[in-house]
């Protein structure tokens, strides 16, 4: 089944649009081991969602692109080639509004998740930053239809994409699309969670 995809306005916060995200992004990161291990406690889900909102909203601010699913089933932030990525570590520049999702441990884990940031490749690419399904609706679909067109255009631009997924079951999703693991990124010296860096050369 083929699923119609919107890109959504760059200007997320305090629109109906934005809570939405923040819902979703929230119930589709609820057990991914990364937030798990950043974000812990009481309603960690809905605080998770919140810090994810607050990076693609950052996103958004330099020239990211925030699609969706046309009744929000998933959402995905895309990168284009040339322009400049959310890092980890820029979440500590939205200090006011991330402290209280992230606590005291949130903030302290967040300096070795940004080791991320030094594996990003520098050649053009298109990169895809956030890629989350609602639960109820996984397996339909949803996620890929987030991702085909992108790399179709990388595709027809002559240029790789690039991510980094948080589990390693969905290291097979992405491989449907091309992807490869270059890397896998045992954060913190291991005492983290584990990101599979994964590259798609353009066909």
């Amino acid at each position: 089944m083929e699923h119609t995809i919107r890109r959504l306005p760059d200007r997320l916060r305090g629109t109906g649009a934005g809570r939405d995200v923040r819902r979703l992004l929230g119930r589709a990161f609820a057990d991914d081991p990364v937030w798990s291990w950043l974000v812990r406690g009481r309603n960690s889900a809905d605080r998770a969602g919140q810090v994810l909102f607050d990076y693609c909203a950052a996103q958004t601010r330099r020239t990211g692109q925030v699609w969706t699913t046309e009744h929000g089933e998933a959402v995905a932030t895309w990168v284009p080639p040339g322009a400049p990525p959310t890092r980890t570590s820029d979440l500590l520049r939205l200090l006011p509004r991330v402290v209280r999702p992230l606590g005291v441990g949130g903030l302290r884990r967040l300096a070795p998740l940004s080791e991320t940031d030094r594996h990003h490749p520098h050649q053009p690419h298109w990169y895809l930053s956030v890629l989350g399904t609602d639960p109820d609706h996984q397996g339909r679909g949803f996620g890929g239809a987030l991702v085909t067109p992108f790399t179709d255009r990388a595709d027809d631009e002559g240029v790789g994409c690039y991510l980094e997924s948080s589990k390693e079951v969905n290291v097979p999703f992405y491989r449907r699309f091309g992807f490869e693991v270059t890397e896998v990124l045992h954060v913190d010296r291991g005492r983290g969670p584990h990101l599979w860096l994964m590259w798609r050369d353009p066909r």
